[in-house]
């Protein structure tokens, strides 16, 4: 069980958690604060289990009680919602990545558009959902599954999964990681108002990707072409044969 009084003593952020639910058993953290409309910005929930969990392309996220991270963040204030809704995709992975770099020195790389690896194995997964009023997002949440203590995985993965205790061979204090995560999120978020071409810089430093051949699906069309660079709102820029370069929005991304 997460103690919620340790975790605090670690959580130095001034929006981001200041408002934390916990709960030991839930359907989705996302369809929580998506659903009760009156939570104030920044708010956190966090969940021992999910029955509901999500991932990408309604897949669903297994994690076991008490041993991992799944939580979701609050963002509804409007400075965060416009053009730059991708970058907020990225910096959710940049501050797991760091995270886990600065607390265990375990590296990271990241896989578009919102997956943190080890040994090319995946240890984090991050779901962003919004409500949208006509054309304009009103809230966004961003899910993130962090596996943390978890020794065994059931079931088939597109990546294999591991675990921040099967790399380092520890026990890990889940409440340290958690505020931390949190703590460099909310450094990450001031930092798209005013330097965001640092979050890019650091986000593309840790994908290995990039320049390689790789294929993109996304309901049920397939891609070919470089993976040549992500442009300035973090979306992929792919090359294809005849040097021509296209915008990705959305897909599954895998290195041929």
């Amino acid at each position: 069980m997460l103690e919620i009084e340790k975790f605090d003593l670690k959580l130095n952020t001034d929006i981001i958690g200041r408002n934390f639910i916990y709960a030991e058993e839930i359907d989705s953290t996302n369809t929580y604060l998506l659903d009760n409309k009156k939570l104030p910005d920044g708010t956190v929930v966090f969940a021992e289990k999910q029955t509901k969990g999500k991932g990408r392309k309604e897949r669903i996220w297994h994690s076991a009680k008490d041993q991992n991270l799944t939580f979701s963040i609050l963002l509804s204030n409007k400075k965060y919602l416009g053009k730059t809704v991708n970058l907020i995709n990225l910096a959710s992975s940049l501050a797991v990545a760091q995270s886990i770099e600065n607390l265990f020195q375990l590296n990271t790389n990241l896989k578009w558009p919102n997956d943190v690896l080890i040994k090319d194995k995946k240890v984090s997964g991050i779901l962003l959902e919004a409500s949208s009023l006509g054309s304009k997002i009103e809230r966004l949440v961003i899910g993130i599954g962090i596996n943390v203590n978890q020794n065994l995985f059931q079931g088939s993965f597109n990546i294999p999964p591991t675990s921040i205790k099967i790399e380092t061979n520890e026990n890990i204090e889940r409440e340290r990681l958690l505020a931390d995560v949190l703590n460099i999120f909310e450094e990450l978020l001031g930092k798209l108002s005013t330097t965001p071409e640092v979050i890019l810089r650091d986000w593309k430093s840790r994908c290995r990707m990039i320049g390689e051949r790789i294929e993109v699906s996304e309901n049920g069309n397939t891609k070919y072409g470089i993976f040549d660079d992500i442009d300035e709102n973090g979306f992929l820029l792919l090359k294809s044969r005849d040097n021509k370069i296209e915008k990705i929005h959305f897909g599954d991304v895998s290195v041929q």
